[in-house]
C-alpha cells in the first residue's frame, strides 16, 4: 500500500472539535509516526503538535489521520504541503510550508505592490531575512534581528540586512555584532533560546540613504526560487 501511495500529504485532526492541527508530507508510515513520538518524550522536549496529541489521548480520543493527496513526486507535495499550511490557520507546525515565505496566501492588493514594484539592484552585501511569520508580533527590528540558523562568519560580511514580507523590502538595519541565541544576550526572547546555530544581530537601523537604495524595491527573482523555505538568503558569494 505504501508503495502505491507514494509521496502523500497529510492533516491531523483533533477528533474533539474536528480542526487540523497538522499537516505534512511524507512516505510509507509517516503520517502515523507523530503519535509514536508522543509517549516517548516528556517536559521540555514536547512540541505543541505532541502537546495536542497527548491531550487528545488524555480526553479519552484518538486523532484523526486523513491523506489528503497522494500518488505525488515529492516537488508536487511540497507545493500541496504549503497551500495547505496557508488554508488552516493556528496550525502546530514549527516550520512553514516551502515557498511560503514569497508565494504564499496573499491579498491581492500585496499581489499588485510585489509585483509593480521595481526590482531591487545589490550595490552592497546584502543579507535578506523573511518576517513573515514574526512582524506582526513585535517591532521590525526585534522581527529581523532574532533568532536565526545562520553561518554567523558569512552574516557578519554582510554590510546591511534586508526585511522582507511577500518579496518587497521592508526594512533595512545595519548589524553590529551577531550574537548566540542565548538568554543572556537576548533578555525577554524565548523562541530560539538554547538552539544550537541560531544567532541574532544587535544594530541600528541604516541611514536614510541606504534605506532609499533598498526599501520598497522588489527582491529579483533569482532569489525567490519556488519551493525554497530557507527565510535567510545572502546577495554575495562565498
Amino acid at each position: 500500500m505504501a508503495q502505491k501511495l507514494k509521496t502523500y500529504v497529510y492533516r491531523l485532526i483533533d477528533p474533539r472539535n474536528g480542526e487540523t492541527f497538522y499537516v505534512g508530507k511524507g512516505k510509507g508510515n509517516r503520517v502515523f509516526a507523530h503519535i509514536g513520538a508522543e509517549g516517548r518524550l516528556d517536559g521540555d522536549e514536547i512540541d505543541n503538535k505532541l502537546k495536542r496529541i497527548r491531550e487528545i489521548r488524555l480526553a479519552g480520543f484518538e486523532v484523526g489521520h486523513v491523506i489528503h493527496r497522494h500518488g505525488m513526486d515529492e516537488a508536487t507535495a511540497l507545493e500541496v504541503e504549503a497551500a495547505l499550511i496557508d488554508a488552516y490557520p493556528g496550525l502546530t507546525n514549527i516550520a512553514g510550508g516551502a515557498g511560503g515565505n514569497d508565494y504564499g496566501a496573499m491579498h491581492a492588493r500585496e499581489i499588485v505592490r510585489r509585483y509593480s514594484a521595481e526590482p531591487a539592484v545589490f550595490r552592497h552585501k546584502a543579507l535578506l531575512i523573511s518576517v513573515n511569520r514574526s512582524a506582526a508580533e513585535r517591532s521590525l527590528y526585534d522581527a529581523t534581528r532574532y533568532a536565526w540558523k545562520i553561518d554567523k562568519r558569512k552574516a557578519k560580511q554582510a554590510d546591511v540586512i534586508l526585511s522582507t514580507m511577500q518579496g518587497v523590502i521592508v526594512g533595512a538595519f545595519i548589524a553590529r555584532d551577531w550574537l548566540e541565541a542565548t538568554a543572556a544576550n537576548f533578555p525577554g526572547r524565548a523562541e530560539g533560546v538554547g538552539v544550537p546555530g541560531r544567532f541574532g544581530f544587535v544594530g541600528e537601523e541604516a541611514p536614510a540613504d541606504l534605506k532609499k537604495i533598498y526599501v520598497g524595491k522588489r527582491v529579483p527573482d533569482e532569489y525567490r526560487k519556488p519551493g525554497a523555505a530557507n527565510p535567510i538568503k545572502y546577495t554575495w558569494k562565498k
